[in-house]
């Protein structure tokens, strides 16, 4: 039958135990045992998909089942049945035995209550209350959340419409059998219009040992932000001392908000940092920045300060804004702005190898487009030195502006009709200026079947300048010009069979490719160079119509390039085995447009490339890549870098790099497990061409269900003349809870690639991780 009452809060009642600052279950619960500490009710209903939500329950009716009507009398209006079930969307409650007076309200639920919903289980012994007053009053309770890890109980739960209380909850996400951690609280009282709850004699243990005691602390209840405290960090190094950096979050509006994080650096000074964050419908952004008045770093280390700058910087800071606005759905605009105080802020703010190698700060802002056929954008950007041991000629040019349009369409049935277009205004400090007009129409025909494809093209590059004062003098002409047709056939042929290596079943594809390239030469030794460099010459070069990055320089050729890939695709699973590249350039002419410094390309042969995959296994991954020069009889360059992985979490990358007078380094990294709960993780990145150490690693980890540790050892590069800096990091983590010690996780997730075995990349993060380098706006190039 259909009755008017409606279920017990038991759900949110059970939710307002939870510490609020549990974290979201990203945690690893691998360890765990699966256990129910509230097994599932055999008799409750199937809830409907999207019934969990608090509008699908305020509309689903309650539906009540009983075994057996006891008593029933008019003139009370009571009701007692036995074995009653009572469902409204997701939410189930059953006892043994319901006491219920519909005039009054009151009701009494006695033996085996048992409730659940899309988030959690509860058992209990006694619920009592009144419906019509909104009071409450539930007792020996036992609850497991379904929705994330996390179980506990309450001696007894009172509730008095907007308020609660609970008294001697519990809260852990250990198993039953192991309580590695519980957080218990005498009492907690909650306001639900509010949103807050405050604590009393609340009491986290370890163990049997109680390690943290709090007599009052108030948090939130539900997922509303508030202004308040969030989470210290807490370190020791030998630049900085003891830092402390203490986040203070500001609730402003529901669409903005702002985190102020004043920090003490006990050997250098205090500093105030801040972020500011908006959004709307089309749009949103970020403001940050920090500001430190007195910064006692330069004045222990003086000469670096001066040699660079001739003063010692006093007031320090860094300003970063990230914004975005959608104007339809072909054009938005972007800014991404970065400015710091000194050249020497980047690497005195971050514990990074890879911040101290940035250079320059771009900010960036424009206004862009996208279609089905067509890309453009009006921009401009302004470069900022970031690297006190260069100078500001060394800077790239700032774009102040820059527009430019892609655009490629089918003509016909059998063609392609497209263009490359840019017009720039390059500005410099200290460098001559200029613009730049470069405009490419082509048309291709992409001709292709099953086995093959033939890509015949020819465009038209033409580039015209207009130059200032002093670079025209220089150069003898204020608007040289240059025009040049390019022409270029791609074609490529696919075959395959079926083979058998080792026993095992492969399909095995060959597919030969040729690329000829013809340009005609034009003297461009009068052209300025903007920015325009030459490219590392690697597999993609071998198809490119260009060996330069920017359009000041367009070669000469009449080249052709020939190679050949095969690769072996097991028939038991679909995966790629083996691939393995082979190519070469055959120069017919010799190109002689060159930048000043580089030596013409002589008639004759490139360097061989080689590029080459193996997965063995499916453990072992294993790529490399060769060059050799044949003219020269040398190697230009040689790569490889093998991973292989170990258990259900354990990785060891090596790699080794090499390039011909630039750069030789070894790296060796790993997470080893010795058992379930121990593993130790390392990493040893050297450079041979310096004979200098870049980083070393060394730790060990002891993780459980729901306890991890991690000390860590560290030696890293710390400024651009290579001095070392020293840490010693110590973590312990309460999963579902949250953190003490310095975060570990950051650093050795970018150390060790495949750290958490959800990212099995074999190259480095293209972008600095953001979580053990303070200061990095992007792009910094």
């Amino acid at each position: 039958m259909r009755k008017p009452l409606r279920l017990l809060p038991l759900s949110f009642c059970i939710a307002l135990a939870l510490p609020a600052h549990a974290q979201d279950e990203s945690e690893d619960w691998g360890l765990c045992r699966v256990t129910d500490v509230v097994p599932a009710f055999d008799d409750a209903p199937t809830a409907a998909a999207g019934a969990g939500t608090p509008e699908a329950r305020a509309q689903a009716p309650t539906d009540i089942e009983g075994g057996s009507l006891a008593r029933a009398s008019d003139d009370e209006n009571i009701v007692v049945q036995d074995n009653v079930r009572l469902s409204r969307g997701d939410q189930f409650l059953g006892t043994d035995s319901l006491l219920y007076n519909a005039d009054t309200g009151r009701y009494t639920a006695e033996g085996s209550i048992r409730y659940q919903d899309a988030g959690m289980r509860i058992v209990a012994e006694r619920a009592e209350g009144d419906q019509n007053a909104d009071t409450h009053r539930i007792e020996n309770l036992q609850y497991q959340l379904t929705d994330r890890r996390g179980h506990g109980g309450a001696d007894r739960i009172e509730l008095r419409g907007r308020y609660g209380s609970l008294v001697g909850s519990t809260y852990t996400t250990c198993d039953p059998s192991e309580p590695g951690w519980q957080l218990r609280a005498g009492r907690i009282d909650i306001d639900t219009e509010e949103g807050m709850g405050v604590a009393r004699n609340a009491t986290l243990r370890i163990g049997k040992v109680p390690v943290l005691y709090v007599p009052w602390f108030m948090f939130p209840v539900d997922d509303r932000r508030r202004t308040g405290l969030l989470y210290p960090s807490i370190s020791l190094s030998g630049r900085n001392g003891f830092d402390y950096k203490q986040p203070i979050y500001l609730n402003l509006a529901p669409n903005y908000d702002a985190t102020l994080t004043p920090r003490l650096m006990s050997d250098r000074g205090v500093q105030l940092g801040g972020e500011f964050r908006w959004l709307y419908p089309e749009g949103g952004g970020t403001l940050s920045g920090e500001w430190m008045p007195d910064d006692r770093l330069p004045e222990r280390e003086p000469d670096r300060y001066l040699r660079s700058m001739g003063e010692l910087p006093d007031e320090r800071g860094l300003f970063r804004m990230t914004a975005n606005h959608d104007l339809n759905r072909a054009w938005y605009a972007r800014a991404n702005l970065g400015w710091v105080s000194d050249p020497h802020y980047l690497e005195d703010f971050s514990n990074s190898l890879y911040a101290v190698s940035r250079y320059t700060i771009t900010s960036t802002a424009g206004l862009f487009g996208r279609g089905r056929y067509w890309d453009a954008g009006l921009m401009a950007d302004h470069q900022q030195l970031a690297d006190y041991t260069l100078t500001e000629r060394q800077l790239r040019y700032d774009r102040l502006p820059r527009a430019y349009v892609n655009w490629s369409q089918p003509f016909g049935r059998w063609f392609q009709a497209g263009l490359n277009a840019e017009a720039v205004r390059f500005q410099h400090s200290v460098r001559d200026e200029g613009s730049r007009l470069d405009i490419k129409p082509y048309l291709a025909m992409p001709l292709e079947g099953a086995s093959w494809f033939l890509t015949p093209k020819v465009a038209w590059r033409y580039t015209a300048y207009q130059l200032d004062d002093d670079l025209a003098a220089r150069l003898g002409n204020d608007a040289p010009t240059r025009s040049l047709p390019i022409t270029s056939v791609d074609a490529g042929l696919f075959f395959d069979r079926e083979t058998t290596v080792l026993g095992k079943r492969y399909l095995q594809t060959l597919e030969p490719r040729m690329f000829y390239l013809n340009a005609p030469y034009r003297d461009q030794t009068g052209l300025p160079l903007f920015d325009t460099r030459p490219m590392t010459f690697s597999w993609g070069q071998l198809f490119r119509d260009n060996r330069y990055t920017g359009p000041d320089r367009q070669i000469d050729a009449n080249q052709l390039t020939t190679a050949v890939t095969t690769r072996f695709i097991s028939e038991a699973d679909g995966r790629e085995r083996l691939s393995a590249s082979l190519g070469q350039i055959q120069y017919f002419n010799d190109s002689r447009v060159v930048v000043p410094g580089e030596s013409p390309v002589e008639r004759g042969r490139s360097a061989w490339v080689a590029d080459v995959g193996f997965s063995p296994t499916d453990r072992w991954t294993i790529n490399a890549a060769y060059q050799w020069d044949p003219k020269f009889r040398r190697e230009d360059l040689a790569s490889i870098r093998a991973r292989y992985l170990v258990g259900d979490y354990g990785v060891v990358n090596l790699g080794y790099r090499y390039r011909r007078d630039l750069v030789e380094q070894v790296d060796f990294s790993f997470l080893y497990p010795i058992n379930r709960n121990w593993s130790l993780v390392g990493r040893y990145y050297y450079s041979l061409e310096e004979n200098k150490l870049l980083e070393s690693i060394a730790g060990i980890q002891w993780e459980s269900c729901c306890l991890a540790a991690r000390l860590v050892a560290r030696r890293y590069i710390r400024d651009r003349d290579g001095d070392l800096d020293d840490s010693l990091r110590l973590e312990i983590e309460l999963k579902g809870l949250g953190s003490a010690g310095q975060k570990t996780e950051g650093v050795l997730r970018r150390a060790i690639l495949g750290y958490d075995r959800d990212d099995l990349y074999l190259v480095p993060p293209s972008s600095l991780p953001t979580g053990n380098v303070e200061h990095t706006p992007d792009p910094i190039l």
